[in-house]
């Protein structure tokens, strides 16, 4: 299988593909689903198995669950600003290097797993709330420019899925059985 296929098992992700409030619901209820797709997708992995690459030259199935912990937390901040500010510049992150500091290489996932539960709480109660007009508030990326709310919401149903689906087809082609 070649790389891109392993890095990216559904595709990438289409900024052109957010078009639509008709989706909303259905993105909503994705997102809601997320933190529980990550919890099954590594549910009995040995340390072992947590450890291995989902990819060659890839993160670990460990920095990946910690991975869903940071950067949800921090579109959950951008979501945040784009509703109590206008058009705010956000500040990006290195996500390589957050997977390669020690708490993301060796830590235990059960506190990143629980962060992702309770954040998504407070996200989807946000979400649910929006008012039609909110889902075109913005905030600025420095590289990508604006991102809106609707946007923001089609980029997380497509997150959710994607790293999910790097460590089940790690599981499927490793014989590593999935939890129910």
């Amino acid at each position: 299988m070649d790389l891109e296929a392993l890095q990216y098992p559904i595709g990438r992700f289409r900024w052109d593909s957010a078009n639509g409030s008709e989706h909303r619901g259905e993105w909503l209820r994705a997102i809601e689903r997320t933190p529980g797709e990550v919890r099954r997708v590594v549910a009995g992995l040995t340390d072992e198995q947590l450890d291995t690459p989902y990819r060659p030259d890839g993160w670990t199935v460990r920095q990946v669950v910690h991975h869903y912990a940071d950067d949800h937390l921090n579109s959950y901040c951008r979501f945040k600003l784009a509703l109590t500010e206008d058009a705010p510049a956000i500040k990006p992150y290195s996500e390589p290097l957050w997977a390669e500091l020690p708490d993301a290489r060796k830590g235990p996932i059960e506190p990143s797993l629980e962060l992702l539960a309770a954040l998504h709480q407070r996200w989807m109660a946000a979400w649910r709330a929006l008012a039609e007009p909110d889902w075109l508030r913005t905030f600025v990326h420095p590289k990508r420019g604006p991102v809106t709310l609707h946007q923001l919401a089609a980029l997380y149903v497509w997150h959710g899925r994607h790293h999910v689906a790097q460590v089940r087809a790690l599981r499927v082609r490793s014989g590593w059985r999935e939890e129910a």
